[in-house]
């Protein structure tokens, strides 16, 4: 079911995709600043599991997840710029912006439609909670958004690539990868691929 906080999640997911492109876009945030964003976002996790930060606190208590919320404060935006500063250290501008797209729009919007609409079990992860109606809302969208900087076909192939990599889950230590490193890396890859052999 699709409550409302995640709901709000998800937007909020999407808003900071759309403006950490456009911060990069126009040079007003760099790789640097990323950088020092994830640094700080570290220290405050750490620190709000020991001593209430007042505006950060009030963002973890009404948009994070409960169990984030108690292991890992903050860990979606943290590991959301991880996989934004990942792709701009290693791909082109156009490749890297156009992955940060599909991470906002094609990772949230699977979230959005599988948890509302979703009745089918997911073809390339039949264990994943991920349905299929959200993975193919999400890589048409990805696709949509990622294209504003890619060509077509790249955009395509780069978001589908992504949401199926989201659903079947990469393991690192017997411990899956966070989907908003995931999503780009896998994006940027196949873009890039794309771009340099066909």
């Amino acid at each position: 079911m699709l409550t409302k906080q995640e709901l709000f999640r998800q937007i909020l997911h999407i808003a900071v995709g759309i403006s950490t492109v456009a911060l990069l876009y126009y040079n007003i945030l760099s790789s640097l600043s990323l950088l020092l964003l994830i640094i700080s976002g570290i220290i405050a996790s750490f620190i709000s599991k020991r001593k209430n930060l007042p505006l950060f606190n009030f963002f973890l208590i009404h948009l994070e997840r409960e169990e984030q919320r108690k292991t890992f404060p903050g860990r979606g935006l943290i590991f959301f710029f991880i996989g934004a500063l990942l792709v701009i250290k290693l791909f082109p501008r156009d490749i890297a912006y156009a992955s940060i797209m599909v991470l906002a729009f094609g990772d949230s919007i699977s979230h959005i439609i599988g948890e509302r609409f979703g009745q089918i079990k997911n073809i390339f992860n039949g264990n994943s909670k991920k349905l299929f109606e959200g993975t193919i809302a999400g890589a048409l969208v990805g696709f949509l958004a990622a294209a504003i900087f890619v060509p077509f076909t790249q955009a395509f192939l780069g978001s589908f690539a992504a949401m199926i990599a989201e659903v079947i889950e990469i393991d690192f230590n017997q411990k899956p990868l966070d989907d908003n490193v995931v999503v780009p890396l896998v994006a940027g890859t196949v873009m890039y691929l794309i771009q340099i052999y066909l």
